[in-house]
């Protein structure tokens, strides 16, 4: 399987961009109020450190993302230990390079990169974020504005993975 994994690096930068927008003039007031930010509050820190680490989470969440909305690397995962198969010989090897000419471009669009990010926003991210809202005390508000920011942000990047990677 080829891949380009230049694309990694440009997935990595859609949770800031998104956040930007979504932190921004999509929710940015409502965020503050929940959050008990002011502007003032908001100064001094260290924006390039905080920009930096997010950047290098949005790889860790790039490469994890990778094996969820290419469903081919579950084909190699299943057959990558089998005698052979790293020297490229054996039946296992010759198995998936049949598959992959036949069906390694299934499911590898946009749309489904999309829906399978956004499923894991809404299942795995969402439910992480409202268990430890709760615990928190914070409010259902709280809650929808940052799982949603992991839902459609978890969609693009599944979406840029499964299309161009």
């Amino acid at each position: 399987m080829d891949f380009n994994f230049l694309i990694l690096f440009v997935s990595a930068l859609v949770p800031l961009i998104t956040g930007f927008v979504w932190y921004g003039p999509l929710f940015k007031d409502a965020w503050m109020k929940e959050m008990n930010f002011t502007e003032e509050s908001m100064k001094g820190a260290n924006m390039g450190l905080i920009f930096g680490l997010c950047y290098i989470l949005g790889l860790v969440i790039s490469a994890g993302l990778m094996p969820a909305v290419i469903h081919q690397m579950g084909i190699f995962s299943t057959l990558a230990g089998e005698p052979g198969f790293n020297e490229q010989t054996g039946e296992a090897f010759n198995t998936f390079s049949s598959l992959m000419e036949t069906y390694g471009d299934r499911f590898r669009t946009f749309k489904h990169g999309a829906l399978h990010g956004g499923l894991i926003g809404f299942f795995i991210a969402m439910p992480i974020l409202s268990i430890q809202a709760m615990f928190e005390r914070k409010s259902f508000k709280y809650i929808a504005i940052n799982a949603g920011y992991w839902i459609i942000t978890l969609a693009i990047m599944g979406g840029i993975i499964c299309e161009w990677l």
